[in-house]
C-alpha cells in the first residue's frame, strides 16, 4: 500500500548500489563500477525490477548540481596557475585530439557532425572521482606530476562546462535544422548565450561573492549545525535554480559558480564536509540513473564499435597526452603519470551524453557506447596505474630528503619523508579541536608534528612553516614517518573514534609505552579506544560538564553578592 515509484526507485537504487559498490571495492575496482552495474540491473533492458526513469533522471539532476557544487568548492586557481604552462595547452590539445578521434569514428558510423562533436568531447574528459582516488592512494597529490594531472583535469572540467553552455545554443546548426545562413545562424544564439553567462558570472562575482559568504558566516554564528547544513544546500540548489530561471544557464554551471564563490571563504571546508553525505547519496543515484540507460546488448551488437571507443579512451588520448608532456620537456615518469590518469571517462561524459541525446544530437547508440566504454575503462584503469607502479619501481624515484627509506613504501607510492623531530608531540587532525591544541603547544614552545589528510589544511600549515605529514594516520607508513619512538605523546584529535582506534592500534605496535590521548563522544567510543591501547580518552561531554560544575561556585557567589554556599 505504501509502495510508490519514488520510494521504490530510491530504495532499490541505494540498496543495489551499496551491494555492487561493496563488491567492486572488494575486487579493487572503483565503486562507480558497482553503481553503474546497479543501474543496469534496474534498467528496462534487464529482467527483474525496473526503476522509474523519469524519477531517476530528476534525482540525477540534483546529483549533478551537488557534484558540480563540490567541483566548484575544490576548484583551486592557484593549483592551476602553478602548472599552467603545461596543463592549459596540454589539456586543450588533448581534448582537441580526442574529439577529432571521436568525430572520425562517428563519421565512420554514419553519424552527423553534431553527434561526432558530442561523442568526441565525451571521450576526451577523465573522471574526477576516479583520478583523485588513484592519485591519493599513491600520495601523488602534492608531487609535481600529481599537480600537473590535477591541473590538467581542472582545464578539462572548465572546457566541459563551456561545452554544456554552448551546445544548446549550437544545437540547431549542428543538427542541420538551422537556415543555411551558416555563421549568421550560429552567431546570434551563441552571443545571446555567452551574454547570459557573462551576466550571471558578473552577478556572482559582484553580488554572490559578498552575499553567499556573509549568509553562511551569519548562520555559522548561530551555532546550529542543522541550519548551517541547510544553508549550504539552499545555496547550492537555490543558485543553480536561479541561474537557470533568471539567466537561462544550466543548473550545472550555476552550482559550479556557487561552489567556486564559496571556495574563497574560510567556511568552504566546513561547507564541503556538511554537504558530503547528501552529495554522495545523490551522486550515487546519478550514477545509477546513468546505468539505467545502458543497454548491455551493445556489447554483442556493436563489439567492434565498443572496442574502438575503449581504444580511444585508453590509448588514443593517453598517447597524445604522453607526447605533449614529453614535448614540453618533462620527465618520462611525469608523462606516464598524466597518461595513466586519463585512461578513463566519467561524470562529465555522462552529463554530455545525456545532453546530446536530449538535444537530438547524439543517437542512443552513441550514448550506449559512451556509457559502456566508461564502465570498461574505469574497470581497466587500475591496470594502467599498476603499469605505472612498475615503471616507477624500474626508474627508482628518489626520496625528497636523504634518509627516507624508499624500500619501506609500497610499490608505486610516493615515499614519505621521515621527520627529524624528537621530544615532540604528534597531533592527528587539525580541525576545530586540533587547531586549538596546536596553537597552545606553540605558545608553550613544545615542538609539534601534525598528521592531516586534508590537502588544503596541510598546505596552509606547511606554508606557515609547520611540520606536517599529509595522509591518513591509520596508514602504517604515515605512523612510522612520525618518529613515535622519540615523541613525547600522541594526541588523536579526529572526531571519528573508529578511525581513531585504528590510529591508536598502529601507534601501539610501534611503542608500548608512548602516552596516547584520544578523543571520544560516547561511552562506547571510550571503550573502543581504550580497547585499542589509548592511555587516556577525553570525552567532550564529560569535560564540559566538569568545567560547568567547577564554574558553579564562582557564578553563584557572584550572584549572591560574594556569599558562597557550603553545598557548592
Amino acid at each position: 500500500m505504501h509502495s510508490t515509484a519514488l520510494m521504490s526507485t530510491i530504495v532499490m537504487g541505494l540498496v543495489l548500489a551499496f551491494g555492487f559498490g561493496l563488491l567492486a571495492q572488494r575486487l579493487r575496482m572503483s565503486p562507480l563500477v558497482g553503481y553503474l552495474v546497479a543501474g543496469i540491473l534496474m534498467g528496462p533492458f534487464t529482467p527483474g525490477f525496473v526503476g522509474d526513469q523519469n524519477i531517476a533522471d530528476q534525482l540525477a539532476e540534483i546529483g549533478v548540481i551537488l557534484l558540480m557544487f563540490g567541483v566548484g568548492l575544490h576548484f583551486s586557481l592557484d593549483d592551476l596557475l602553478s602548472v599552467r604552462g603545461i596543463a592549459i595547452p596540454g589539456a586543450v590539445a588533448q581534448i582537441a585530439a580526442a574529439t577529432v578521434l571521436g568525430m572520425g569514428m562517428a563519421h565512420f558510423l554514419g553519424w552527423g557532425l553534431g553527434a561526432g562533436l558530442v561523442f568526441g568531447l565525451a571521450l576526451s574528459t577523465a573522471s574526477t572521482v576516479v583520478l583523485l582516488r588513484a592519485l591519493q592512494e599513491r600520495r601523488l597529490l602534492e608531487t609535481e606530476r600529481g599537480k600537473i594531472a590535477i591541473g590538467w583535469l581542472i582545464v578539462e572540467d572548465i572546457a566541459m562546462v563551456l561545452a554544456l553552455v554552448l551546445l544548446p545554443a549550437m544545437a540547431g546548426l549542428l543538427r542541420g535544422t538551422e537556415a543555411a545562413g551558416g555563421y549568421e545562424a550560429l552567431a546570434m544564439p551563441v552571443l545571446i548565450t555567452l551574454g547570459k553567462v557573462a551576466a550571471f558570472i558578473a552577478f556572482m562575482l559582484i553580488v554572490g561573492r559578498r552575499v553567499i559568504p556573509w549568509v553562511l558566516h551569519y548562520v555559522a554564528h548561530t551555532g546550529s549545525r542543522e541550519l548551517f547544513r541547510l544553508a549550504v544546500l539552499a545555496v547550492a540548489l537555490g543558485v543553480a535554480a536561479g541561474a537557470s530561471t533568471l539567466f537561462g544557464v544550466s543548473f550545472a554551471l550555476g552550482a559550479f559558480f556557487a561552489g567556486m564563490v564559496l571556495s574563497e571563504s574560510e567556511l568552504s571546508q566546513r561547507a564541503a564536509n556538511e554537504t558530503l553525505p547528501l552529495r554522495d547519496a545523490f551522486a550515487v543515484l546519478f550514477f545509477v540513473s546513468v546505468g539505467m540507460l545502458v543497454d548491455p546488448v551493445i556489447v554483442l551488437q556493436q563489439p567492434l564499435s565498443l572496442l574502438a571507443t575503449v581504444l580511444i579512451i585508453m590509448f588514443g588520448k593517453s598517447i597524445v597526452a604522453f607526447g605533449i608532456v614529453r614535448l614540453f620537456g618533462y620527465p618520462t615518469l611525469t608523462a606516464a603519470t598524466v597518461s595513466a590518469s586519463l585512461t578513463q571517462i566519467g561524470e562529465f561524459s555522462f552529463i554530455l551524453a545525456g545532453l546530446g541525446v536530449s538535444l537530438q544530437l547524439l543517437p542512443a547508440e552513441g550514448r550506449d557506447l559512451i556509457l559502456a566504454g566508461a564502465i570498461i575503462s574505469i574497470v581497466l584503469n587500475p591496470l594502467c596505474f599498476t603499469a605505472l607502479d612498475w615503471f616507477t619501481r624500474q626508474n627508482g624515484d628518489k626520496p625528497a630528503q636523504p634518509g627516507t627509506p624508499v624500500e619501506e613504501s609500497k610499490p608505486g607510492r610516493e615515499p614519505i619523508r621521515h621527520t627529524e623531530l624528537t621530544g615532540h608531540v604528534v597531533l592527528v587532525g587539525h580541525g576545530r579541536v586540533g587547531s586549538y591544541i596546536k596553537a597552545r603547544l606553540k605558545e608553550i614552545g613544545v615542538p609539534c608534528l601534525v598528521i592531516e589528510d586534508d590537502i588544503d589544511i596541510a598546505k596552509r600549515l606547511r606554508d606557515a612553516g609547520e611540520e606536517v605529514i599529509t595522509g591518513n594516520a591509520a596508514d602504517p607508513e604515515v605512523v612510522e614517518a612520525c618518529n613515535l619512538a622519540g615523541a613525547r605523546c600522541l594526541l588523536v584529535a579526529i572526531p571519528d573514534a573508529f578511525e581513531g582506534g585504528q590510529v591508536v592500534a598502529q601507534a601501539r605496535k610501534i611503542s608500548a609505552s608512548l602516552p596516547i590521548i584520544a578523543r571520544a563522544h560516547s561511552e562506547e567510543e571510550v571503550a573502543h579506544l581504550n580497547k585499542h591501547g589509548a592511555t587516556q580518552v577525553v570525552m567532550g561531554e564529560h569535560e564540559i560538564a566538569k568545567a560547568m560544575v567547577a564554574s558553579l561556585p564562582q557564578a553563584v557567589s557572584a550572584a549572591d553578592g560574594g556569599k558562597t554556599s557550603p553545598d557548592l
